[in-house]
């Protein structure tokens, strides 16, 4: 049983070693650990500091991508590489690498596929007040768009297995989190999460730009989330308001006509059959929305048994020399290992 604990990491020079220092060596139940990091492309010494410490896999980015294109570029090279369960945790040491075995652990024990750390939210004294009540609010949002009963959606202490990290696609650009959930729930992977302890803050996030910018992003992310995975629910639920309106407003005009009063009131006709057109058009979007979600899950299908094909094959490759070559450019090959044990091989790749 082969982990590999992926970091994404933007200028954390700073913190990285940190990190590192405190990730395990050895785990219950697990075999083999390699470190991989995804260099999101830093401007300072990141890779250097990762080099220098003996990370196994590096991922490169000649320009900033971010956090979602990183997470989902990590993801591919620890499946290249032969990973059976992958960890992600984050370069500024906010999560307690001690957890690890606990996250793991209902992967192991064979009931989940997908396992995410609750962190502390009311009892984390660098979160505020506010933030903490965004936090819950964006889980409990999350909760009900993806049928799970995760407490913390937007923590990035997760762990996975192979097959769960094959069915994985993030289709925003601001963070994984939240569409990961959702996903899994709609494509009923079985999801669990697990109580998880947290360091002292080591510097500000850089995600968290300001609390209404992030809850502007994550509203869009979760309603974005749910309209892919249940669009006929979502559009019937929107035409219901104005369809119920014009129908409203309709059977007041009727009225009116029954009394003798209602030709005061053409508006009345007018609107209420704009809204009725409205309503009608909106569920019809829903039904081809619908259409559209059902190829997705098939092109979803097959994406998942061409990523399997691939993968396995890398994974059977016994060759050092072999290396990936679909979506990879081999950049350098450096021999350094981690001080005391025996010396593995690092790749570095450059990704566009």
């Amino acid at each position: 049983m082969k982990l590999i604990i992926q970091i994404p990491c933007y200028n954390e020079a700073n913190t990285l070693e940190v990190a590192l220092n405190d990730l395990p060596r050895r785990l219950d139940g697990i075999d083999e650990i390699e470190y991989l990091i995804i260099n999101d492309g830093s401007k300072d010494a990141t890779v250097e500091v990762a080099e220098n410490w003996g990370v196994h896999h590096i991922v490169n980015f000649n320009q900033n991508k971010g956090l979602a294109r990183g997470f989902m570029a990590g993801l591919d090279g620890c499946l290249r590489n032969g990973a059976d369960i992958i960890v992600n945790t984050d370069a500024d040491n906010q999560y307690c690498a001690e957890d690890i075995q606990r996250l793991i652990q209902p992967i192991l024990d064979g009931d989940a596929d997908m396992v995410i750390g609750a962190r502390p939210i009311d009892e984390t004294e660098h979160f505020s007040f506010l933030k903490k009540k965004l936090q819950h609010f964006g889980s409990w949002a999350v909760r009900q768009a993806s049928n799970t009963d995760i407490p913390d959606a937007p923590s990035g202490f997760r762990a996975m297995t192979r097959e769960a990290a094959m069915h994985i696609n993030v289709i925003n650009d601001y963070t994984y989190t939240l569409e990961t959930i959702v996903q899994a729930g709609r494509d009923k992977i079985a999801v669990t999460s697990v109580p998880v302890h947290t360091n002292p803050d080591l510097r500000p996030s850089r995600l968290l730009e300001g609390i209404w910018s992030y809850v502007k992003k994550s509203i869009v992310i979760i309603l974005r989330a749910y309209m892919m995975y249940q669009p006929l629910k979502c559009f019937t639920y929107l035409a219901c308001i104005p369809l119920l309106s014009g129908l409203g407003t309709g059977c007041r005009f009727l009225y009116l006509i029954a009394k003798g009063e209602g030709y005061g009131h053409i508006q009345s006709l007018i609107l209420g059959c704009t809204l009725i057109v409205v309503g009608f058009l909106t569920f019809m979007i829903g039904l081809v929305s619908d259409l559209m979600a059902a190829n997705r899950r098939i092109l979803s299908d097959t994406q998942y048994h061409i990523r399997r094909m691939e993968y396995d094959s890398l994974s059977e490759k016994q060759s050092g020399r072999d290396m990936p070559e679909t979506g990879w450019e081999p950049c350098v090959v450096v021999e350094n290992g981690v001080p005391g044990e025996e010396k593995k091989r690092r790749k570095v790749y450059n990704m566009c």
